[in-house]
């Protein structure tokens, strides 16, 4: 199998290009391949590695960072546990560990870790808490207050007064008020709503119908995670490729270097050909820079999905291989997508929501009918009555005649709300229509890319090989060299391609469809 071999970088502005035969990406189909790209891991650079002058460079400050040990990378890859976290040393965002995970491993820990999810399962947890508060409404409310007070009364102690000047003037000694009394009151109240127009019944319907909507929600962020997390693994596999498929050019323009100087140094080739190969191992040097700051960024959008350590750093591990095939027809993966989307489901519950707002405001102007219940107890600690309670019952019937016209106006509100919702559910229904099409015809295309992109590979690996035998025979060009590099760079470029757009359309088709493959959400981390 042919090799092409990684690269290797020392810091964020130098660049070490190993021409290790020892690990690389492996193109099928070019030299007895089994079909797959294997984008290996960097290793250290050895005492001997190339010089500047062959396009190389070197640097003391190694940049490859520790690989973790054989451990769960699920514990070792999540997070802090605060949420607040606010880094304020260098070292603490530092990436000083690199690891290798698999894309099954991605998407468990976007599931586990992804912030989007968790906001959607607390925005369920705070509807179903809604819904506890809307069936409350179905049990009477019972409260109860205690009153305990010592009062002194001015009216009192003015009539005793008077009462005193007119014992001066009569024989009779009427009785004195008591001018201060301790008394202690206590209430019991209990309220039913024994009718409210049906305002009672639409909130705790709408409360459940909100908690529907946040539980597709929920399956809306946790498809939609998944596919993500499985779209950047993808996009890291395919920048690893493109820079050990840079890599190779780089070693291709190296040997065409090689050779014109020794042609020249024969007396058989000229500086003009000395001087074209430098310029073509100088522009896939540039190649290579940029192929090397496309994978980082991938490794960092991965990163960010996922919510992994400040301080990691994620490579795939996986093999660039066809994710699998696609078995339905284009007609029933249209039908089988409007049965699972829940995108859909969210706008038939709408509906409902607005129905049930309906029925709230026009409530509004609707009778109501309440049972009272009151039990009192009271004691004057100054009177020698004692303890005294009484208790009264009561039906109360309210009726709201006239509001200004509010209760219909908002009744039409929640009438237009319907039509929205059932507005957007075609035009989702549109929108899901063509994301599977989409897929499906961008999913066909480069499977059969795939075939015809591996042969060019194959013929264009055999051109470069004749190339540089005639050249070096004489009987060539350089320029007929360099042109076969880039044609056969372009063509691993383009087979790669391929095959990593051919993973990313099937996972934007299982994205359209959604709730693959058995038609039910796969299971969600608590």
């Amino acid at each position: 199998m042919k090799s092409i071999h990684p690269l290797k970088f020392c810091s964020s502005s130098t660049l070490l290009l190993l021409l290790s035969t020892s690990v690389g990406v492996f193109l099928p189909g070019f030299s007895g391949g089994q079909g797959a790209i294997a984008v290996a891991q960097s290793v250290s650079p050895p005492d001997n590695a190339p010089s500047a002058e062959t396009g190389n460079n070197a640097d003391d400050s190694g940049f490859p960072l520790p690989q973790l040990p054989d451990t769960a990378p699920n514990e070792r890859l999540n997070p802090s546990g605060n949420p607040l976290m606010f880094p304020t040393k260098p070292d603490e965002v530092d990436t000083t560990v690199r690891q290798a995970i698999t894309l099954d491993e991605a998407i468990d820990l976007a599931l586990r870790n992804n912030e989007q999810l968790q906001q959607a399962k607390l925005s369920l947890e705070q509807q179903e808490a809604g819904l506890m508060a809307a069936r409350a409404a179905l049990f009477p409310s019972l409260d109860t207050d205690f009153t305990f007070s010592r009062d002194s009364s001015a009216a009192a102690e003015a009539t005793n007064a008077l009462i005193a000047n007119q014992n001066q003037t009569t024989t009779v000694n009427p009785e004195l008020r008591s001018e201060t009394s301790t008394n202690a009151v206590g209430n019991i109240n209990l309220t039913y709503s024994i009718y409210a127009g049906g305002e009672r019944s639409a909130q705790i319907a709408k409360a459940e119908q909100l908690v529907q909507n946040s539980r597709l929600q929920v399956e809306v962020v946790a498809e939609q995670t998944r596919f993500e997390a499985t779209d950047r693994y993808y996009a890291l596999q395919g920048a690893d490729a493109q820079v050990a498929i840079a890599q190779a050019s780089v070693e291709d323009a190296s040997q065409s270097l090689r050779d014109a100087r020794l042609l020249e140094q024969a007396g058989l080739g000229t500086r003009f050909d000395v001087l074209r190969a430098e310029g073509d191992l100088a522009t896939a040097n540039e190649a290579l820079t940029r192929s090397i700051a496309d994978q980082r960024n991938a490794r960092r959008r991965l990163a960010q999905l996922l919510s992994v350590g400040q301080r990691v750093e994620l490579t795939a591990a996986d093999e660039i291989v066809e994710a699998g095939d696609w078995s339905l027809p284009l007609d029933e993966s249209i039908v089988q997508a409007y049965k699972n989307r829940a995108e859909l489901e969210q706008q038939l519950v709408q509906i409902e929501v607005s129905e049930q707002d309906r029925y709230i405001a026009l409530a509004a102007i609707k009778p109501r009918v309440d049972f009272l219940a009151n039990y009192t107890y009271q004691n004057n600690f100054d009177s020698s009555a004692g303890l005294v309670d009484g208790y009264a019952f009561a039906a109360r019937v309210r009726w709201n005649f006239f509001d200004g016209g509010r209760a219909f106006a908002e009744a039409r509100r929640a009438d237009r709300q319907m039509d929205i919702a059932k507005t957007a559910f075609s035009e989702q229904r549109n929108q899901i229509r063509l994301e599977v099409e989409e897929s499906y015809y961008t999913l066909i295309s480069n499977k059969e890319n795939i075939g015809s992109t591996r042969t060019n590979v194959i013929r264009f690996e055999e051109a470069l090989r004749l190339a540089r035998l005639r050249f070096q025979a004489g009987v060539g060009t350089q320029t007929d060299v360099i042109n076969a590099q880039r044609d056969l760079a372009n063509a691993r470029g383009r087979f790669l391609q391929a095959i990593i757009g051919y993973n990313q359309s099937l996972n934007q088709l299982q994205r359209s469809i959604s709730n693959l493959p058995n038609n039910h959400l796969f299971d969600i981390q608590p």
